[in-house]
């Protein structure tokens, strides 16, 4: 299965968060320094907006499955990864994301009839899968 999206994870060395292409490997370095006792915003912006680039370009260019780490605040605001499930969406790739409890609603009013719940399991993602992956783009479902 030809994969591509970002998965999120917290770099010690760098007290932030990072993004990390499934495809490529490359990282996007999404939380800024802003030095100690800051309380603005450490969100880059343009660290951002290249990892989305670089989904969308995976959906264009053929990749059967997206991942992407999460729908959170940014996104529930249309902002953040917004343009890479809307990029998904339109190359009916399936996508799979992690939805906070706190953005359900928000992401319902997103996804409308493409979002489906699927259990955090192994087993039941592989049931996803073999379901939308028989489905083809009859189906596509995030």
């Amino acid at each position: 299965v030809r994969v591509g999206g970002v998965t999120q994870r917290r770099v010690a060395e760098r007290s932030g968060i990072v993004l990390r292409d499934v495809a490529t490997g490359d990282f996007y370095a999404i939380s800024q320094d802003l030095g100690p006792g800051s309380v603005a915003c450490n969100l880059d912006t343009s660290e951002l907006a290249l990892a989305c680039a670089a989904i969308e370009r995976a959906a264009r260019s053929g990749a059967q499955l997206i991942v992407i780490s999460k729908f959170s605040k940014q996104e529930a605001g249309r902002g953040g990864l917004c343009d890479a499930f809307r990029a998904a969406m339109a190359a009916r790739v399936p996508v799979i994301a992690a939805v906070s409890p706190h953005y359900r609603e928000e992401w319902r009013a997103f996804a409308g009839p493409l979002a489906e719940d699927v259990a955090p399991e192994r087993e039941a993602l592989a049931e996803w899968w073999e379901k939308t992956r028989l489905a083809g783009s009859e189906g596509t479902s995030i």
